[in-house]
């Protein structure tokens, strides 16, 4: 076990990721403002190059089976995936790119699984450290000139750090992204189901088959066994 200073991790980040803070936070002195939320996009420049793969996971997580089995899902990868990383389950961002899909209605963006782009969920992140380092288009989207340029494309402005990072570029290149299946991240949180979206809510939340991980993100219990 290996134990890192957070105060030096954020200060090694702080300079690739001030730009983004600007378009993924909810604002100054917020929860998600802070740098260390914006830690998976960065890790592979941060961490040592020995270290070629890692999962990172949120700590509002229930393992109900052997986390081996889900590092052997970087096995799975594609040639030119970086990140393996779930769906989300709610309709966050059909909420937040709402906009953009005004002026672009026939858009597959933040629709419902199987056939929309309904966004990640990062609480359950295969980074691929080696790839990542690797990957020349990756690089180039941590650039702070495309970032503005994506964000204005999509008119995006997001307040959940990575999530929101990977789910941007994941709408303009989806073949950085390993799509993990549900199981693996079976998100809890219903908050937008009694905020505007009940209609088609459970069209975002079901996920079929024996559940791998539970996480009971924005404060849900998570089930007893």
């Amino acid at each position: 076990v290996i134990f890192h200073d957070v105060d030096v991790l954020t200060e090694q980040l702080f300079p690739i990721v001030e730009a983004m803070q600007r378009h993924f936070s909810a604002g100054s002195g917020t929860y998600y403002s802070d740098s260390i939320f914006f830690l998976s996009v960065a890790m592979h420049r941060i961490m040592p190059k020995e270290i070629t793969r890692i999962i990172q996971v949120d700590l509002d997580l229930k393992y109900k089976a052997n986390i081996r089995d889900l590092f052997e899902e970087f096995d799975n990868f594609k040639e030119g995936a970086v990140i393996g990383i779930a769906r989300e389950m709610q309709p966050v961002y059909r909420h937040t790119f709402w906009q953009y899909r005004r002026e672009n209605p026939h858009t597959k963006v933040g629709e419902p699984p199987p056939d929309g782009l309904p966004g990640f969920n990062s609480g359950v992140l295969l980074l691929n450290l080696e790839a990542m380092r690797q990957s020349k288009l990756y690089n180039q989207l941590l650039e702070p000139a495309v970032v503005q340029k994506l964000t204005e494309k999509y008119r995006f402005k997001g307040h959940l750090g990575d999530q929101d990072f990977f789910t941007m570029i994941g709408m303009e290149h989806p073949e950085l992204f390993h799509v993990l299946d549900c199981t693996w991240n079976r998100q809890l949180c219903t908050w937008w189901k009694d905020h505007g979206y009940s209609d088609v809510f459970d069209q975002y939340f079901q996920c079929e088959g024996e559940v791998k991980i539970y996480h009971g993100n924005c404060n849900t219990p998570i089930p007893e066994d």
